[in-house]
């Protein structure tokens, strides 16, 4: 337990994965509450990321507040919040064709990004309301030269009833009907580590990342030299550790948080 704390009691952003990290579907882990909690009294900077863009921030900050996590506003970060960044910064005024869900497309509409069929950029992501249609539409586009973007790379988005399928996969869909890849934003890649460091005034050194995906949450932290965490409580196993690459394995991997709580304030 005294490692845990050496490695971690002297960073100052503590960023968080949501589904299977702090809660799975509508179960909260209440062991996470109150290691955010004293994190907070602790005086330490706390982030929410996550790569689930189907809904709006806004879902979040609710979902989290009933769930007992007491978030604020600036805290809170989805991949699809990167993305329209991303979108007004490079490409603004660009008409975008988004295979996404309602929730995303009031989400980059209220950024100013017009939502057209008729569109130089797709952009695809987790997407509940999926048609064949949408599918169809985004494939044309990219055959004719739009720019494509995903959200983020997750195949699967864990529920308590087991995965489902997510944007990595709706991704490989359009793929193997084009021949295309996306540019990719969310975790683990770079714009979602700029991003973090921007609103909470932290360089990625100071930062540890907690999260149940070697490939997203702790991949984002091998990359930009955050500290990274795996938490065994959602999609990733210990079988996916023991095959992964000695260089792409976590910093420290736990069961749960209960067991971060534990070392950093006790029972």
């Amino acid at each position: 337990m005294e490692s845990i704390r050496d490695l971690l009691w002297e960073k100052e952003l503590f960023v968080f994965d949501m589904d299977g990290t702090v809660y799975l579907g509508e179960r909260v882990f209440p062991y996470a509450v109150s290691l955010i909690r004293s994190l907070r009294e602790a005086g330490k900077r706390i982030l929410f990321f996550t790569n689930n863009a189907s809904h709006h921030p806004a879902y979040y900050l609710e979902k989290l507040t009933r769930m007992g996590f007491d978030p604020r506003r600036e805290e809170m970060l989805t991949s699809g919040t990167v993305t329209a960044a991303y979108l007004k910064q490079y490409h603004a005024g660009k008409k975008v064709f988004l295979v996404g869900t309602n929730e995303l497309c009031e989400q980059f509409a209220a950024s100013g990004i017009p939502l057209s069929e008729q569109a130089d950029i797709v952009v695809s992501s987790f997407d509940t309301s999926l048609t064949y249609r949408k599918l169809e539409i985004a494939c044309r586009l990219i055959r004719h030269g739009a720019i494509w973007l995903s959200t983020h790379p997750d195949f699967n988005c864990p529920t308590e009833d087991g995965f489902i399928p997510d944007s990595g996969a709706i991704s490989a869909f359009i793929t193997a009907s084009t021949g295309a890849e996306p540019l990719c934003f969310g975790k683990p890649y770079p714009p979602a580590m700029e991003m973090m460091c921007w609103v909470s005034g932290t360089e990625p050194d100071k930062a540890v990342i907690f999260g149940d995906r070697l490939y997203t949450d702790i991949a984002l932290g091998k990359r930009s030299g955050a500290t990274a965490v795996l938490v065994l409580s959602g999609e990733s196993t210990v079988e996916d550790l023991e095959r992964a690459d000695p260089a792409d394995r976590p910093d420290l991997t736990v069961p749960s948080l209960d067991t971060i709580r534990n070392a950093l304030f006790g029972q």
